[in-house]
Order: C-alpha cells, then sequence, then structure tokens
C-alpha cells in the first residue's frame, strides 16, 4: 500500500509542476496588460513605467514564475494588483462559499443517485428501470443554470421560500445553508443522473459475474447479493465519477455563481479575468488544479481500499 501511496505522490508532483506552467504561459499570452488596464487610455509613460515596477511586472517572466511558484510553495500567493491585498486571503474568504456548496452538492447527488441506481438495477427492463433512465436523460439534458433560474422563480419569488441570491455568511449556520441550498440543488441534480446511470451500469455488469451466480445458487435472495457483493466491486467506476464530480464542483461553478450571486471562487476568476488581474488567476486556478490532482489522488487511494488487487500491480 506504501508503495502504491508513494507511485501515485509522484504522479501528483509531476502533475502539479506540468500545470503550474501551463497555468502561467496561458495566463501571461492573453492580451492585455494589467497596469494600461489599471490607469486608462490615456496614462502617461512615466507613469505606466512606474506602476509595472510597483506591480512586479518589469521582471523577465521567468523571474517572475519562479517567484511566483515559490511564493505558494511558501504559502504566498502574491497581491492582488487590482485590490492590493494578499490573493491567499481572497482565497480564503471566497473558499468558505464554494467548498461548503461542492460538498452540500455532492452531498446530494450522492443521496440521490445510490437509492436509484440501486433501485434502477434491481429492477432491470422493467418500467420502474425505464422511468428512472428517462429521468436522468432529463437531468443530463437540462443545462444547470437554465434549472437554476427555473429554481429561484417557483422557490424564491414565486414560493418565497429562500432567498434569489446572495450569500450572509457563516454567523448563523442555518440561514447560511439555507442560502446555498438552491444553488447547491442545481448543481446536484445533474449529477446525481449521471452518477445513478454509472451506478447502474456497473451494478448490472457486476451482477453477470460467475461468483453472483454463485452467491444466488447458495440460497442468497437478489438484495443479499446486490448489497453484500455487487455494490462493492461495482464502486470503482463510481469512486471516478465522484471524483470528478468535486472537481467540477469545486471549480466549474462560476455560471451557477454568477447566477445565484455568490462570492466564490468560480466568480472571484471571473472578476479577475475582466479586470486582467493575473496574479490572482494564477492562483486561484493552481489552487483548484491542485484541489483536482489531489482528489484524484485521493480516489486512486479509495481503489486500493475497495479493491486489494490495484495494491499488489502497483
Amino acid at each position: 500500500m506504501l508503495r502504491y501511496a508513494l507511485t501515485r505522490l509522484t504522479s501528483l508532483a509531476i502533475s502539479l509542476l506540468v500545470a503550474s506552467v501551463v497555468i502561467f504561459l496561458v495566463v501571461e499570452v492573453a492580451p492585455g496588460d494589467p497596469a494600461s488596464y489599471m490607469l486608462g487610455l490615456n496614462a502617461q509613460p512615466d507613469t505606466l513605467a512606474a506602476l509595472r515596477v510597483e506591480l512586479g511586472l518589469d521582471v523577465p517572466k521567468i523571474t517572475r514564475y519562479f517567484n511566483w511558484i515559490t511564493g505558494m510553495v511558501s504559502g504566498d500567493f502574491g497581491m492582488s494588483y487590482t485590490y492590493r491585498t494578499p490573493v491567499s486571503q481572497m482565497v480564503a474568504d471566497r473558499l468558505w462559499v464554494s467548498l461548503p456548496l461542492a460538498l452540500y452538492a455532492l452531498g446530494l447527488a450522492v443521496v440521490i443517485a445510490f437509492p436509484a441506481g440501486l433501485f434502477a438495477a434491481a429492477r432491470r427492463g422493467k418500467p420502474c428501470d425505464i422511468s428512472v433512465m428517462g429521468a436522468t436523460q432529463l437531468g443530463i439534458a437540462l443545462p444547470n443554470f437554465w434549472f437554476a433560474m427555473l429554481l429561484v422563480l417557483l422557490f424564491a419569488i414565486n414560493l418565497r421560500w429562500f432567498g434569489a441570491g446572495g450569500f450572509p455568511g457563516w454567523s448563523d449556520f442555518p440561514i447560511g445553508i439555507k442560502a446555498l441550498t438552491l444553488p447547491a440543488v442545481a448543481l446536484a441534480l445533474p449529477q446525481a443522473a449521471i452518477l445513478t446511470r454509472v451506478l447502474r451500469s456497473a451494478l448490472l455488469d457486476t451482477l453477470d459475474e460467475d461468483y453472483i451466480r454463485t452467491a444466488r445458487a447458495k440460497g442468497l435472495s437478489r438484495r443479499q447479493t446486490l448489497w453484500r457483493h455487487a455494490l462493492r466491486n461495482a464502486l470503482i467506476p463510481v469512486l471516478t465519477i465522484i471524483g470528478l464530480q468535486f472537481s467540477f464542483l469545486l471549480a466549474g461553478a462560476i455560471i451557477i455563481e454568477q447566477v445565484f450571486y455568490l462570492p466564490g471562487l468560480g466568480r472571484l476568476i471571473f472578476q479577475s479575468i475582466s479586470q486582467r488581474d493575473l496574479i490572482v488567476v494564477e492562483s486561484v486556478v493552481m489552487l483548484l488544479v491542485f484541489a483536482v490532482i489531489l482528489v484524484n489522488f485521493l480516489v486512486d487511494l479509495a481503489y486500493a481500499l475497495v479493491d486489494p488487487r490495484l495494491r499488489s500491480r502497483a
């Protein structure tokens, strides 16, 4: 198990290094100069040059890259060009919105998907199975931002059960959770539809295995066979999807945060791109890449716990 974990950690470190180079190059080659954006079109050349020195934009790009990456390793994400505040503080403030939202949405998706997937697999080919698969197809087809607007129209404007947007903070936990409920539902339902289909497919493949037929021949009921034998062996593709979904929910909720006016990481990236705040864009995207790679690493470890055969292959 230790060798397996070390192999995955090495892969994680290499992926982070490559990702940092790609992120820096992509952001730096984008058109537009932060200093020119901040001072406007009529800025004097000497004023522009002074601001570039103050922001550290006058040094070679390779030096800026190494300064940025060594700073991130030590926990210093740099200073925002626009707000002149530490990027780490901006990220910390926004993370307390994006991370709970991602966990909330993922929890809802799992709670919906596991019973639905098991229900459909246990009734393969029957009207119940067809109904569940039809509902999941609809859930995948509907854009989550359009579904989010329907939720706002129904539950915020017509019924007035929830607020239409904004986030009041965590000083009152129930109110904070209530503010994230509609965004979490909008994010969770499409992910639940995908997870239901993957779980059902994995269970059906597992139920056709010889050891399942042997268990049935020994007298186990279909329900017992499904829970004791089929579910655990069908978890590997499901864990893969859950890991990818968490990464998407954390990094890809920009549109939902815009719809509900949530001060999360996605909205911070959107604002920073429009303001040419390069250091914020680079640092936040790098942090999200690290979260994605870390989640994949944890999923790999979960594979080894679920299927011991993977440990012996590493």
